[in-house]
């Protein structure tokens, strides 16, 4: 089991890198977390939602992404409160007071998922959520202790030190576990190292004698393009420098499934950015709008802060405006929550697209595939190229005169219905579709960088997409050949040869 000393220590990064060196080395192993709290979703072929973070380790391990891989996903709907969704399926919304309460009643869910997954591989390697130590949560653990207890799993527990204190953080963990707890812990992880190794060694040296627990591995800083969890990613962080083509994605206070975009940092000359406030916007070729886990009130923020106005000036101005699921939404005339599946009530869209939008406490959630149907304006060049992804919202969309389907799609996750039916919108230089993953495939985002670059009198032939899968497996080998280098995987072997004595 992998632990961190805190949220982003790099525990999801270092479980995927193990996942690809068990592979590597001749094993079926398989990822797991009990509890994922995350707006990044996807959906599995049988058409169950789980966190996106097990299904990148699953990519690592070169297996298919299974729900036994994360049993419990929370996705938060606002500051004190989720979406509890249990193997797959949404179980209901509930405050961070009563999930506490209801939570131990899910570990036989959690238990039925990891026997399966123990049955099925040779290796397991589990994710824990944020930090062990922290002791308001310690009571009815299980995501951490608790779940190391359960599965009888010798933990590694890793430190960041790229934020300072790394040593602070480990001694510190382990000082706070209960002794039980400690003997557990076999091995300590530095993770996020930029410089000089040897100038650690004394530190090291120390914390081995003050811990009692072996450092087994001092990882470096890596620049690797997989995927993040939520608004930790470092993608938001800091500016960006221009691109020949400026893509802008609106960070919503509750974006979801940002990885939809990923694509586009692959791709040279493009730049991705994710904006939050008007002065940030600048003067993109294309605005995102992204998925949010509440459409009504994040588009109450857009109009507040003023993105809206900028949004529709844009669009005004023919620039190419795309939604994706919440963000298409938003581009409509009116949503409306009879039933209070959000904010309730019924709110103005931008009336950037001649649609309507009810939502219902129905939640659509299925893979789908299909092409793009006849495609006009800007984005012309995307008439009838392929695509594959997924659906997973809550609401129903009814286009009005003048609005065009943007593509036509079917099912085939969790569904024997394969009539192809229409998705999305478009008007103008205005495009929407509720399908994630849209732009995965390298042929529908080498078509819009295009498309963007013409609308520029630029010359797009330096500009090329990627085979996004083969990049993303380039980049698992990158971080397993690294890891090899930094690990002491041979320790790490004896440890889980060793397990837990009892």
């Amino acid at each position: 089991m992998v632990q961190g000393t805190m949220s982003n220590a790099g525990k999801s990064l270092i479980a995927a890198g193990l996942c690809r060196i068990f592979r590597q080395d001749g094993y079926k192993v398989a990822p797991f977390k009990s509890q994922n709290m995350a707006l990044n979703s996807f959906i599995t072929e049988e058409g169950l939602e789980m966190g996106r973070a097990q299904v990148m380790q699953a990519e690592a391990a070169g297996i298919k992404p299974d729900v036994y891989m994360n049993p419990i996903l929370l996705k938060p709907t606002n500051d004190v409160g989720s979406q509890v969704i249990v193997n797959g399926e949404v179980l209901g919304n509930m405050s961070a007071r009563e999930y506490f309460q209801y939570k131990k009643k899910l570990v036989p869910d959690i238990m039925h998922a990891f026997e399966k997954l123990s049955e099925a591989y040779d290796i397991v390697v589990i994710e824990g959520a944020g930090s062990p130590a922290e002791i308001n949560l310690k009571s009815d653990d299980i995501v951490n202790m608790g779940m190391a207890k359960m599965a009888k799993a010798p933990v590694l527990l890793v430190g960041d030190i790229d934020r300072g204190g790394v040593f602070a953080q480990l001694i510190g963990t382990v000082m706070l576990l209960e002794e039980d707890e400690r003997a557990m812990v076999k091995g300590l992880i530095i993770n996020k190292f930029r410089g000089d190794k040897t100038i650690l060694d004394p530190g090291i040296r120390m914390l081995e004698e003050r811990a009692g627990i072996p450092v087994v591995g001092v990882a470096p800083y890596l620049n690797i393009e997989v995927e993040d969890e939520d608004s930790l990613t470092e993608r938001f962080s800091g500016s960006q420098e221009i691109g020949l083509i400026d893509i802008a994605v609106i960070r919503l206070p509750r974006i979801a499934n940002f990885t939809d975009f990923n694509p586009f940092e692959s791709m040279q000359g493009v730049s991705l950015r994710y904006v939050d406030s008007v002065a940030r916007l600048k003067n993109p070729d294309m605005i995102i709008l992204p998925g949010t886990k509440n459409t009504m009130e994040d588009l109450l923020w857009m109009r507040q802060n003023g993105l809206e106005a900028a949004v529709q000036k844009a669009a005004a101005a023919g620039k190419v405006i795309f939604g994706v699921c919440g963000g298409y939404q938003m581009l409509g005339r009116t949503l409306s929550d009879p039933e209070g599946v959000e904010a309730g009530g019924t709110i103005a869209g931008m009336g950037l697209l001649p649609m309507d939008t009810v939502f219902a406490g129905n939640k659509t959630r299925t893979r789908v595939r299909g092409s793009f149907g006849r495609v006009e304006g800007l984005l012309s060049g995307l008439t009838g190229v392929p695509l594959e992804g997924y659906e997973i919202h809550m609401g129903v969309t009814t286009l009005s005169e003048g609005a065009h389907s943007l593509t036509g799609i079917h099912n085939f996750a969790g569904h024997a219905d394969r009539e192809t039916k229409a998705d999305g919108a478009y008007c103008g230089n205005v495009y929407g579709t509720y399908v994630h993953g849209v732009f995965d495939k390298e042929e529908v985002a080498k078509a819009v960088v295009t498309a963007l670059g013409k609308s520029k009198g630029l010359d797009t032939g330096e500009i090329t997409g990627v085979d996004f899968q083969a990049f993303k497996e380039l980049q698992y080998d990158i971080l397993a050949e690294e890891l090899r280098k930094h690990l002491d995987m041979k320790r790490i072997y004896e440890i889980m040869e060793e397990g837990i004595r009892e």
